[in-house]
């Protein structure tokens, strides 16, 4: 007795394999969509980490040797001039306007500030100790923030501050990047982020990550 086979029976024996092929080619292009954004994520917080370290560190060299940008020639830092005294000397309003004043062309002050500035602007340029130089950095934007008291529409001498934004500027604004490159770990790319973390003292102290 002949056996007639079923046509739908056999061409079931292939549907499950076809349809995975069919799901493994259509989730090709979705993964490879992924790591394109991630890639492109992840070079673009690098570059404004670059950007930014670059910010920091050309504040400290031209202070320090006065290359006549924000620091006239022969007024830098070497040259026996004060990083501090010309701005905080000229704070014109805030709450804390006596304070800065006194702490105007103190030797401590140039100096936790040049360390400052040095310290982030290499930390962000090489990816690493991101959340230490996120955290110092907020702190020298806060007081910068202060010394400049955007809320002001007068200065102290009763002329027009020239204040843009009652609150928003660009402090601000340095402080949150500073805050979110080290939240997403932002060294990991064109920076050493990665071999950084692997060093057993920041293996144990995530806050040097």
């Amino acid at each position: 007795m002949a056996v007639h086979e079923h046509p739908h029976r056999n061409s079931g024996f292939h549907l499950p394999s076809f349809r995975r092929n069919r799901t493994a080619s259509a989730s090709e292009p979705i993964a490879s969509t992924e790591t394109d954004t991630h890639t492109a994520r992840a070079y673009t917080l690098a570059s404004l980490r670059l950007l930014t370290g670059f910010v920091f560190l050309w504040a400290f060299l031209d202070k320090t040797f006065g290359f006549g940008y924000a620091t006239p020639s022969g007024k830098g830092w070497i040259d026996g001039g004060s990083p501090t005294k010309g701005f905080l000397s000229s704070v014109a309003a805030g709450p804390m306007q006596s304070t800065f004043h006194s702490w105007a062309g103190s030797a401590w002050a140039d100096w936790l500030f040049m360390l400052g500035l040095l310290g982030i602007g290499v930390a962000l340029i090489a990816g690493v100790v991101l959340r230490f130089a996120a955290a110092a950095g907020t702190l020298m934007m806060a007081l910068m923030w202060l010394a400049e008291w955007p809320p002001a529409k007068h200065l102290s001498d009763g002329s027009a501050s020239m204040s843009t934004n009652p609150f928003a500027d660009y402090h601000l604004i340095y402080a949150v990047v500073l805050i979110a490159l080290a939240a997403v770990s932002a060294g990991d790319a064109l920076g050493l982020g990665r071999v950084w973390a692997k060093l057993p003292l920041v293996r144990r102290s995530r806050w040097l990550r």
